[in-house]
């Protein structure tokens, strides 16, 4: 009887999907030397308000809920989360190298440790409010990186950061690109 039931299915794949990223090498990981407050700025980047893993669950979150009727734009989306995994990956490595814990805990410069919450997400309805709110994290992001940029004297994880910014840049304009095959030119 199961057998001539009609199921529910997603018919988008995500076979194929890979991030979505410049086409360029990353530096290599590496430190100069051991600094916890280095580590702790860029545990901020990991996993703080403003971090990779907010954006890869905001964006996962998007494409999760786009993917059965905006299959095309949700596989953008993952490509972008694909490439912000990436960053977090790297931020987990320089953390570690700089001496620091990678435990989902924000070290904030006052002192308080802060542990990733879903709270810090977005999570609109409609596909062009999702993508100007992941448009409007990119940018924070951005500013997030050229702060730590300037607070942080290490060469060789400045170097990181600037690649990374690189690739946010790109997701903005992909999102500019995703929002205007929308239609939707109001929001970003």
């Amino acid at each position: 009887m199961e057998e001539n039931k009609e199921f529910l299915t997603n018919s988008c794949s995500f076979v194929n999907v890979k991030p979505i990223m410049m086409d360029l090498p990353y530096p290599p990981v590496r430190v100069k030397e051991r600094n916890r407050n280095y580590a702790n700025l860029l545990s901020v980047d990991y996993c703080g308000s403003v971090s990779e893993l907010s954006a890869i669950t905001q964006y996962i979150n998007n494409e999760n809920r786009m993917s059965g009727e905006k299959c095309p734009l949700a596989q953008a989306i993952l490509g972008i989360a694909m490439a912000e995994m990436i960053h977090m990956q790297k931020l987990g490595e320089l953390i570690f190298l700089l001496g620091g814990s990678v435990d989902f805990t924000a070290k904030l410069q006052n002192g308080c440790c802060q542990m990733w919450s879903p709270k810090f997400i977005t999570i609109p309805q409609e596909p062009g409010e999702m993508l100007a709110a992941d448009i409007e994290s990119e940018k924070d992001a951005i500013c997030q990186y050229e702060k730590h940029i300037r607070d942080i004297d290490d060469s060789t994880v400045n170097a990181i950061l600037e690649r990374i910014i690189k690739d946010e840049e790109y997701h903005i304009m992909m999102l500019k690109t995703l929002m205007e095959e929308l239609g939707d030119r109001s929001s970003y």
